[in-house]
């Protein structure tokens, strides 16, 4: 990749992970419709690290809170951080056993821009009524496990490219009536394990892989996606309660309705 696709997929994957508009669906299109070359796993793996490295410098004191809570939970103390904990982990497996199960079926027959405009509209549409229909009025905290349960399922769900990790999730928690700021919040904490695991599994892929690995590429992947997906996460955190999901609705519905004109006229 040139110096400028570098910078402009990892800004891609830095602005759209912890947005509800799919960043595999962002990272796909480039080669789909521009012909851009594919950026390859030693890049998908950079860009992944920059976007961890971001909710982990984001939510810090969180996560180190709930990280102290639930080591001490094997102690017999328990607190909200530690159940918080726990469910995290819960709403962890059915991503772990979607993506081991269906992971080479969905990369063989579902990364194309047909299925990404499909599941753009659908999934942009469910986000439009539950944000719509939520009552607005828990946190993170006042989940139980079939709640964290629910939104694990949804997070698994996402493997599908185009369904957006944290736009289905957070749909998830708008139905259970999270605030839009707790829905985020719990979504944002869901992908760090998800995100680990990702960046594990194709890590282990770009060791086998006899390519060769640009590493200045690679470097300046994890520089661009953590500064762009940290100012996300900031500014998304800060304005969700105010704007509210409906002009990220707005952006899917241009965005499949745009790609489906696209695809008939090409």
């Amino acid at each position: 990749m040139s110096p400028f696709e570098t910078i402009m997929l990892a800004l891609i994957q830095g602005l759209t992970e912890f947005l509800p508009i799919s960043s595999s669906a962002h990272l796909i299109l480039p080669s789909q419709i521009l012909g851009w070359a594919d950026q390859g796993i030693a890049f998908d793996v950079a860009v992944h690290v920059g976007s961890l490295f971001a909710v982990l410098g984001y939510f810090r004191k969180e996560v180190w809170a709930i990280l102290g809570a639930w080591l001490a939970s094997f102690t017999g103390k328990r607190s909200p951080e530690a159940i918080l904990a726990w469910l995290i982990i819960l709403a962890t497996i059915p991503a772990i056993i979607f993506g081991g199960l269906f992971k080479s079926l969905i990369e063989e027959y579902s990364r194309s821009a047909y299925v990404i405009a499909s599941t753009t509209l659908i999934f942009g549409a469910l986000l439009w009524w539950a944000d719509s229909q939520a009552k607005l009025i828990k946190n993170e905290y006042h989940i139980g496990w079939k709640q964290a349960l629910f939104v694990g399922v949804a997070q698994a769900i996402a493997i599908i490219p185009g369904t957006s990790r944290s736009g289905i999730t957070i749909t998830a928690g708008l139905m259970l009536g999270l605030s839009r700021e707790a829905a985020a919040r719990f979504s944002f904490l869901m992908s760090i394990p998800v995100i680990i695991g990702a960046c594990t599994l194709m890590a282990k892929d770009m060791v086998e892989t006899p390519v060769a690995i640009d590493w200045s590429a690679m470097l300046l992947g994890i520089l661009v996606a953590f500064v762009s997906a940290y100012s996300c996460i900031h500014f998304f955190i800060k304005w969700v309660n105010r704007v509210g999901m409906k002009p990220f609705v707005i952006y899917r519905m241009i965005l499949g309705v745009g790609l489906f004109a696209f695809l008939a006229l090409s």
